[in-house]
């Protein structure tokens, strides 16, 4: 069976009206923790404060599950990760032509250069690494594969494929990580979001197709429709396999 990533504590917390505290996240972690999930996604430390003092908590806690930490293409945002001794730093990277010109306002070139530099950087320090495709469903798979390519010569194992804004259907899932995996050799993290009340559906479709990693939350909280459902997720996989 694949490997789940909670994100809970990161992209979940980015539901509408939700707030979680510091003693909140410490709790939420131990729980995750006790369902023996793979990895923890603990939040994104360049913010800071309480965000940055949780995760620092996180590492102390002897948790079963590896902690990693979200950053942007930024060396600053790198080393609040290092600061905290995370298990796995987390590099986004936007991929999709909409985000590179409208939310960088950068090129193609510019993004591959920023993220080689991110990489290495990461990893000289001595980090596991995990590279985010993110909004990779409005990116052309020629360039994504184009993309993976990079990110694997530089010694990186995995990537995170994001249907950053939910659009996939769990046909068109499986087909378009199935091109990513017959064309190179990455493991994939397949990271969901509800929009259309796919989520789940289009996770055991990424499984099909052979993703490794999946992405889920405690009751499918997260940013707009939510993410995938964790417990829903697990009893489809369950009863599918």
């Amino acid at each position: 069976m694949c490997k789940i990533v909670d994100t809970t504590l990161r992209d979940g917390e980015q539901m509408a009206g939700l707030e979680l505290g510091f003693n909140d996240k410490i709790e939420f972690a131990k729980i995750i923790d006790r369902a023996e999930v793979y990895q923890i996604e603990a939040g994104t430390p360049a913010m800071g404060g309480d965000e940055k003092k949780s995760i620092e908590r996180l590492m102390t806690l002897g948790l079963k599950s590896k902690i990693s930490a979200w950053n942007r293409m930024s060396i600053t945002d790198i080393d609040h990760s290092i600061d905290c001794g995370v298990d796995i730093i987390h590099i986004a990277v936007p991929v999709s032509d909409i985000q590179i010109k409208w939310k960088l306002r950068k090129d193609k070139i510019w993004v591959i250069n920023e993220m080689k530099r991110s990489i290495y950087y990461a990893k000289a320090k001595g980090f596991q690494v995990v590279v985010g495709l993110e909004d990779a469903s409005r990116t052309s798979t020629d360039f994504l594969i184009c993309v993976c390519k990079e990110i694997k010569a530089l010694g990186v194992e995995r990537v995170r494929y994001a249907d950053t804004v939910g659009i996939l259907y769990p046909e068109k899932t499986f087909r378009l990580l199935s091109q990513i995996k017959q064309n190179i050799d990455v493991s994939i993290e397949f990271h969901a979001h509800n929009d259309f009340g796919m989520a789940v559906a289009n996770s055991v479709a990424a499984v099909t197709a052979g993703a490794e990693f999946i992405d889920s939350t405690f009751a499918g909280i997260g940013e707009r429709a939510g993410n995938c459902n964790y417990v829903k997720l697990m009893k489809a996989l369950r009863s599918l396999r």
